[in-house]
């Protein structure tokens, strides 16, 4: 018989409104990843309801479980350690998946870290091909999070800049609401997009001199409101508004990890969370890292959003370099400031 794998990783993930597992060998070979969406769930109200998310994570948990082993082909026996996201999300979605990892570690006497939700979209990329070096600056820009962070290490991310208002992803849905496009909104916008000028509204972009590389989109949701308000025909212009939205959004988005890049004097970026599979943002940052000298890595367009594999590569780097296994760990709503 073969010896027993050296890290054989289950990882969980429910930060939000996705239940996730994934079976990650030697933090390399994903062997599989599971994602249950819970889109149709949150569509009527046009965003997620967390009582609603809270109690799907409950029905969807151990069926996700239980596929992600029968897909990975091992038995929970083989299992070498577990990693949670611990947060920051949805307290109640968090806390049905972290109370199952602790009782799940607790039977079968396993290690298990909590994992930090952020961490682990900067770790996506790692489970593409290639995969950057260190140091590199990294954006999260998702729903939930844009953030810029200085990465020195797999454990080691020193932020740099953060949103004050919206997330980008945030801001996506809101106009999709405001234009009556649906939900998510992101996808939308961007399907629309394709068919619209960019250039169509001159619409503001934040650049918060004091604080180069803060983000803020409030302004910019503000400023779309009040032109459609104005316009006489709305439905003839939404693929322009559209366009002209999501280019403000990118524009801000490359210039300041750019920025960021030059300051510290780093070569390499890293783009993830769920806005980094925007055709249009992937476009720009191409476009305009490249004359500069900057390698722009993105992780595999399935692992942009939520899930479970990137915290099984987080979770592979705090077994190997970061603290000791936990023997308790708690929730998190908010990354502290």
């Amino acid at each position: 018989m073969a010896p027993p794998p050296e890290h054989l990783i289950l990882a969980l993930e429910s930060s939000c409104d996705e239940t996730a597992a994934a079976v990650l060998l030697e933090g390399r070979r994903l062997l599989a990843s599971v994602v249950a969406s819970q889109v149709e769930v949150h569509r009527p109200y046009g965003g997620i309801v967390p009582e609603l998310a809270s109690r799907r994570h409950l029905e969807a948990l151990v069926p996700v479980v239980s596929e992600t082993l029968r897909g990975a082909g091992v038995d929970i026996g083989d299992i070498t350690g577990l990693a949670v996201t611990q947060g920051p999300g949805l307290i109640g979605s968090l806390v049905v998946t972290l109370s199952f990892a602790k009782a799940l570690a607790r039977a079968r006497r396993l290690p298990l870290v909590g994992v930090n939700h952020v961490q682990g979209h900067l770790a996506a990329v790692h489970l593409g091909d290639p995969r950057p070096g260190w140091p590199h600056v990294g954006l999260v820009v998702s729903g939930g999070h844009t953030s810029l962070y200085l990465v020195r290490g797999p454990a080691s991310a020193e932020l740099l800049g953060h949103t004050r208002d919206d997330a980008a992803g945030e801001a996506f849905d809101k106009v999709a609401k405001l234009l009556g496009l649906g939900y998510p909104g992101g996808p939308e916008i961007a399907k629309r997009a394709e068919g619209g000028d960019p250039a169509a509204f001159d619409f503001p972009r934040a650049r918060l001199p004091e604080s180069p590389f803060d983000f803020s989109f409030s302004g910019l949701k503000t400023a779309v409101r009040t032109r459609v308000e104005g316009l006489r025909d709305r439905a003839a212009a939404v693929a322009d508004v559209c366009a002209s939205f999501q280019e403000a959004v990118v524009d801000v988005l490359v210039e300041k990890t750019l920025a960021a890049a030059r300051r510290h004097g780093v070569k390499n970026l890293v783009v993830c969370g769920g806005v980094a599979a925007n055709r249009r943002l992937r476009a720009a940052f191409r476009e305009r890292a490249a004359p500069e000298g900057f390698t722009v890595f993105f992780p595999p367009e399935a692992l942009c959003t939520d899930n479970a594999a990137m915290i099984a590569m987080a979770g592979y780097h705090r077994f190997r370099e970061g603290p000791a296994p936990e023997a308790d760990i708690d929730a998190f709503s908010r990354l502290p400031r």
